[in-house]
C-alpha cells in the first residue's frame, strides 16, 4: 500500500505556504523509448516539477490530439502497457519518495488490468507501486463513488477534468467525489489544440471555485514559459503535456532527459517570477 497518503495535498500545502504554483508536466509512459520513463521523471523533478502526470498508453485516446496519440501508439508498439507503467513508477519511487505521481488515461487499460490480475488489482498494485492519484478521462463522476472510495482507502486521489462547457451541476458532481486537485481543460477540443485564451480561463476559475474547494490546475494549450506564467497567476497549477512530447519525439536516447530539463527549467523560472 502507498505508505505516504495525501502526498498531493502535502505538495499543494507546501507550495501555498511559499506562494508558489505547482508545475505538472505530462509525459506518456514508454515514450520515446520504453526504458526512458523513470530517468525522465527524475529529470523533470530536478527541473522543478512538483507533480508528474504519467500517461498510460491506450489505442483510442479520445481526449488527446495527434501529438499524444502518436506518443501512445509508439509506446504501445514498444510493449508498454499498464504493468510496465506501474513498474516505471516503482523504479522512480526507489529513489524519490516525495514527488506525487498521477496516472492519466482511460477506463479500458484499468478494467483490462483487473480482468487479468483480479478484482481491484489495479487499485492495490498502483498504491503498492507508489501512485498518488488517478485521472480516468472517461469515468464520469456520477459513477465513480465506489472507485474513489477504494482509491482513498489506499491513499490515492481521484482527479477529474472540467471544461469550458462544464455546467454547474457537473462541477457539483465533480466536487462531491474528486480529491487531490481538479484539472481544468482550458480549450474546447483535444490536447495540443488551439490558442489559449488566458482571459477566458481567468473568468472561469472563480465559477469552478464556487463548487470545488481543492486546487485547480489548468492544462491543454500551455506551450511555453509565457503562457505558463499567465496561467500561473490565476490557477493553482499549470499542466504541460503536448509541448513536452513534441520536444522529445525525435531526440536520441541520450538527449531526451536533458531536453526535458532545459524546457521545464525555463517554465519553472517563469512561474516563480509570476
Amino acid at each position: 500500500m502507498n505508505t505516504t497518503p495525501n502526498r498531493i495535498a502535502a505538495t499543494f500545502a507546501a507550495l501555498q505556504a511559499k506562494g508558489r504554483k505547482a508545475l505538472i508536466p505530462y509525459v506518456t509512459a514508454g515514450f520515446p523509448f520504453a526504458d526512458i520513463t523513470p530517468a525522465l521523471m527524475h529529470g523533470m523533478v530536478e527541473a522543478g516539477a512538483d507533480i508528474i502526470e504519467l500517461g498510460v498508453p491506450f489505442s483510442d485516446p479520445m481526449a488527446d490530439g495527434p501529438v499524444i496519440q502518436k506518443a501512445g501508439e509508439k509506446a504501445l508498439a514498444l510493449g508498454v502497457g499498464m504493468a510496465q507503467v506501474l513498474a516505471h513508477v516503482r523504479e522512480f519511487r526507489s529513489r524519490n519518495k516525495e514527488t506525487p505521481v498521477v496516472l492519466m488515461g482511460y477506463a479500458n487499460p484499468v478494467e483490462r488490468y483487473d480482468q487479468i490480475h483480479g478484482r481491484d488489482a489495479f487499485v492495490h498494485d498502483a498504491a503498492e507501486a507508489g501512485v498518488d492519484g488517478v485521472l480516468i478521462v472517461d469515468y464520469p463522476p456520477e459513477e465513480c463513488a465506489d472507485f474513489a472510495a477504494k482509491l482513498r482507502a489506499h491513499g490515492m486521489d481521484l482527479i477529474f477534468l472540467l471544461a469550458p462547457t462544464s455546467t454547474q451541476e457537473r462541477m457539483q458532481e465533480v466536487a462531491r467525489v474528486a480529491s487531490g486537485y481538479v484539472y481544468y481543460v482550458s480549450l474546447k477540443g483535444v490536447t495540443g489544440s488551439g490558442a489559449l485564451d488566458t482571459s477566458a480561463v481567468e473568468a472561469m476559475l472563480p465559477r469552478i471555485r464556487q463548487h470545488v474547494h481543492i486546487p485547480v490546475g489548468v492544462g491543454f494549450g500551455i506551450r511555453d514559459a509565457a503562457t505558463a506564467q499567465a496561467i500561473g497567476k490565476v490557477a493553482d497549477a499549470v499542466v504541460i503535456g503536448s509541448r513536452i512530447i513534441q520536444l522529445l519525439e525525435d531526440q536520441p536516447h541520450e538527449k531526451v532527459v536533458p531536453v526535458a530539463i532545459d524546457f521545464l527549467r525555463g517554465v519553472r523560472k517563469a512561474l516563480d517570477a509570476a
